[in-house]
């Protein structure tokens, strides 16, 4: 490949752009943990799944992995040296509400992982995945993951797949061939051929499939070999650097970092920036030109929402990369967006034309609705797309902090099941929470979409029986709820586990907090033998699934846990005639929540 542009020859190509797609819980943030731990002591491995809300990805995250590391383990593998410029890996939120936002990850990536749960298959997530990949043309394998959950299957930390599979009994290898010719059937459904990496001779044309598993680290070096092979042999047009058009990115999150002020999260995926270039950005006001400061690259294989103080300064960096960038007014910078750097010639009007446009909401409105607030374009546009099953139209739909406007603009509606405001991730103001309540609006808020959601209907249905029953019969109490020792039936997916109801009651739907306040999940559904039941009182005994729950991590055997109200709920509970032991959980709920808020259920 020439380099046209400086007639110099050669061009050394940029690292790919690689999006991780997939369903939720299917694996994509923990294969990432494994790759970015490799070559680091088991305790130190970061675990931004750990620590993500409820365990599901809400933001696009970034890793760097270092050609370096990737050459080391890869070439053993093809039986050769081979020489790779690295890999960006973005991290694309899985839950079926994050559509905008998966969408803009996707059409940054030049290749992209699809993660499948190799027992599961396919998923809603991985149909609409597919679908997304399809449209912006993005080449892609298949991850085939959790191979460690096959019965009888052997792993060994850090061992190849094409090494651990002469290692197997047939018993697990008949399995895993069936399960990889399921996967090749449903790939075959929406048009794509499929093979097992081993097998396969037209990688070009069709889909690779590399079994692997992030818990045991087995199989992560197939997949990373392929991914290098397939940017050597296929992408090397599309990544080779050339001059001009300056520098381009696309803002993962704009917030205050300790010591530095304001700073912008970028995924630069084109084009070099240097310290003291002159950048324009989308701002809620308008097109905002500044310049920048400082620049900073998360060290090492940091995961760029989770670098804390492991940043480099540097003062030029290359696509692709994540960079953190110092600047003036940053304060309305709209994540999501474009940043676009500008020079004394450029057509300024056409770059500002498509930074304003990559700003742009795809969100209708309608006269009448919920207010929504979100902390980035993707999630507004996600919850947006999440209330078109609620039958719950949108009056308004903006980015940032709640404000007394978003007050106003929810109490003008007549219907009362629409005064109300949703804000995912973002900032509100104890003025604004007073504000609300003198309203009667009430905010609903959180950091897991499907929540929210949630939250809202039930919020509405209370509301609604408030209405017809002039607020004196709530259908919904707290509860506390003891976990019965060697009562567990299921760990996961949902977690089914023995119960006594020691006060209180609980329903089906209801959100399960810990004594703490940590969101576990939501009651599934309650059993008692081979009987269902839509709710259980205090002194019953019987069994819940809860989804959501994850038996070793947010429940444990012998548990005191909560069912949790809304605000609306206890405020409407707080007036009337309960029992003492419905009382007091009720309080415990109220102490619980009025940490945070202090008018929460006032």
């Amino acid at each position: 490949m020439s380099d046209k542009t400086t007639g110099q020859g050669p061009a050394a190509p940029r690292q790919p752009i690689v999006a991780v797609l997939g369903h939720v819980d299917h694996g994509k943030t923990t294969m990432l943990d494994r790759i970015r731990s490799l070559g680091a002591r088991e305790d130190r491995q970061a675990s931004i799944a750990e620590r993500e809300s409820g365990g599901i990805t809400q933001h696009i995250g970034a890793t760097e992995i270092p050609s370096k590391l990737l050459n080391d383990l890869c070439a053993p593998l093809i039986g050769e040296k081979f020489h790779s410029s690295g890999l960006l890996f973005i991290d694309t939120p899985g839950h079926a509400a994050f559509n905008g936002l998966r969408a803009r990850g996707g059409s940054l990536a030049d290749l992209a992982v699809l993660v499948i749960d190799i027992l599961d298959g396919f998923k809603p997530q991985t149909e609409e995945s597919i679908r997304l990949l399809i449209e912006a043309k993005t080449p892609f394998i298949v991850a085939a993951t959790k191979i460690d959950r096959i019965h009888g299957w052997k792993c060994k930390s850090n061992r190849p797949f094409v090494q651990s599979l002469p290692k197997q009994k047939d018993g697990p290898r008949s399995i895993l061939d069936e399960k990889i010719w399921a996967l090749i059937g449903d790939l075959a459904s929406h048009g794509i051929n499929a093979d097992l990496y081993t097998r396969n001779e037209d990688m070009r044309n069709v889909v690779s499939i590399i079994p692997c598993s992030a818990r045991d680290h087995e199989g992560i070096q197939d997949l990373l070999a392929i991914i290098v092979g397939l940017a050597n042999a296929f992408l090397l047009d599309q990544l080779g650097v050339k001059n001009g058009g300056g520098a381009r990115g696309t803002v993962l999150e704009v917030k205050d970092a300790k010591g530095m002020g304001r700073v912008c999260d970028v995924i630069l995926s084109s084009g070099e920036l240097n310290q003291g270039d002159r950048i324009i950005l989308a701002s809620e006001s308008g097109i905002i030109e500044t310049h920048v400061r400082g620049m900073f690259r998360p060290r090492g294989m940091s995961e760029m929402r989770d670098a804390g103080d492991r940043w480099d300064d540097v003062r030029s960096c290359k696509a692709a990369c994540g960079v953190r960038l110092l600047a003036p007014n940053l304060n309305e910078i709209i994540p999501g967006s474009l940043m676009v750097s500008v020079g004394s010639d450029d057509d300024r009007k056409e770059k500002e034309a498509e930074v304003l446009h990559s700003s742009t909401s795809t969100i209708k409105t309608a006269s009448k609705g919920i207010v929504i607030r979100g902390d980035s374009l993707g999630s507004i546009e996600a919850l947006a797309a999440e209330l078109t099953n609620t039958n719950a139209k949108v009056v308004f739909a903006g980015v940032g902090q709640v404000t007394r406007k978003d007050i106003r603009r929810a109490k003008i509606n007549e219907d009362p099941l629409n005064r109300a405001i949703l804000a995912y991730g973002s900032i509100i103001r104890q003025e604004i929470r007073d504000d609300a309540m003198n309203e009667g609006i009430e905010i609903i808020e959180g950091n897991i979409i499907y929540q929210l959601i949630d939250e809202l209907i039930t919020w509405r249905k209370e509301r609604k029986e408030a209405l017809q029953n002039d607020g004196t019969t709530p259908s919904i109490y707290p509860a506390e709820i003891f976990v019965l020792k060697n009562h567990i039936f299921r760990r996961s997916g949902p977690a089914v586990v023995g119960v006594r109801i020691r006060s209180g009651r609980i329903k089906v739907g209801q959100r399960l907090i810990r004594m703490n306040g940590e969101y576990i999940g939501k009651i599934r559904s309650i059993r008692t033998d081979e009987t269902s039941h839509d709710s259980a009182s205090a002194g019953d005994e019987l069994a819940i699934a809860i989804e959501g729950g994850i038996v070793g991590r947010n429940i444990e055997e012998e548990d005191h846990i909560l069912a949790d109200l809304t605000s609306a709920q206890a405020r409407m509970l707080g007036g009337g005639s309960l029992d003492e032991g419905t009382k007091l959980a009720l309080e415990i709920i109220c102490s619980i929540h009025r940490k945070n808020d202090h008018f929460w259920g006032r």
